[in-house]
């Protein structure tokens, strides 16, 4: 039912998922999504994407158990890969304690964790659980180690040294096992690329939601790192990234949804899915100015190259 007031939505349009767009007409991939935390069952998730053309997706996982999911979701599903990792903001809660739901201080990680409320583990329970992440990403379904990286909008001082040394054991794991590496940078972009200078990048690395300007945009082309744009691309404020976008190489672009979250304009606010990313491929196309079709063959290739999976 319309609201009352005109130009205002109700609630329930407000939670409504958006409608499905025009379908793409060259087949792409959503690099980066989450869909143990979307409504409804995987089946019908993976069947609205492919019905628009989004034929393949890289589920990421967050935590231990989210790395397992994707996992086995990616055994299950041939057109789900999966990466695996303790998410920037889950290494400060093994360590120091979370007292569980989302008034966790700042050397916890900050905001919202599934897990619940943890004892502090110290180093050793951070290495138990790195551990497990080794075991998962040798598996062959697991395309990637991420998403791993630094938070600093989330954790505050006392966790960023629990952040980076997770950090940096992630991509040794990748490396180790020749997988990608999917980055989270926060408000972190001088750290992220030092570490991994200091490091040795993996060969295939991805920025997933890439959030730095034109200027950082250089820095990892140069480096030959993947940059995967997601529906912020499209927000008013966000100009700083289509900045980017414009000056990345063709060959280095990537789309994702991150969904539930980062639902592309003009659906900001209302739940994200795969489905949806025609909406961002087709602002991306008029950023760069170039044709949808010849954007959504470079994605695809460029997808299956980051991730080291058989193009269809």
């Amino acid at each position: 039912m319309p609201s009352n007031t005109p130009g205002t939505a109700t609630a329930s349009e407000k939670n409504a998922a958006p409608p499905l767009p025009e379908p793409l007409r060259v087949p792409v991939a959503d690099s980066h999504t989450h869909l143990d935390m979307q409504s409804g069952t995987v089946e019908e998730g993976l069947a609205k994407a492919a019905s628009v053309g989004v034929t393949t997706v890289v589920q990421v996982g967050c935590d231990l158990a989210g790395s397992r999911w994707a996992a086995e979701t990616a055994a299950a599903y041939d057109s789900v890969h999966a990466t695996v990792a303790l998410h920037p903001n889950e290494a400060p809660r093994i360590v120091h304690g979370d007292p569980g739901g989302t008034s966790q201080p700042p050397r916890a990680g900050g905001g919202w964790s599934r897990q619940g409320a943890r004892e502090p583990g110290g180093d050793a329970a951070l290495d138990e659980a790195l551990a497990e992440i080794d075991r998962l990403a040798a598996l062959p379904q697991v395309k990637g180690v991420g998403e791993t990286g630094l938070d600093y909008f989330r954790t505050g001082p006392e966790g960023k040294e629990a952040q980076e040394r997770s950090f940096r054991a992630h991509i040794e794991i990748a490396k180790r096992h020749g997988k990608a590496l999917v980055i989270h940078d926060r408000d972190a972009h001088a750290d992220v690329l030092r570490v991994l200078k200091e490091e040795g990048a993996p060969e295939r690395t991805v920025f997933h939601c890439y959030s730095g300007d034109a200027a950082m945009a250089e820095i990892c082309a140069r480096a030959g790192y993947f940059m995967s744009f997601a529906g912020n691309v499209t927000f008013k404020n966000a100009q700083h990234l289509r900045d980017a976008l414009a000056v990345a190489p063709p060959e280095l672009v990537l789309v994702e949804t991150d969904a539930p979250f980062l639902t592309p304009a003009p659906y900001r606010g209302r739940p994200n899915a795969p489905y949806l990313v025609p909406v961002t491929v087709r602002a991306m196309a008029a950023v760069r100015g170039t044709d949808e079709d010849t954007l959504a063959t470079a994605l695809a290739a460029n997808t299956a190259r980051a991730f080291g999976y058989p193009q269809a």
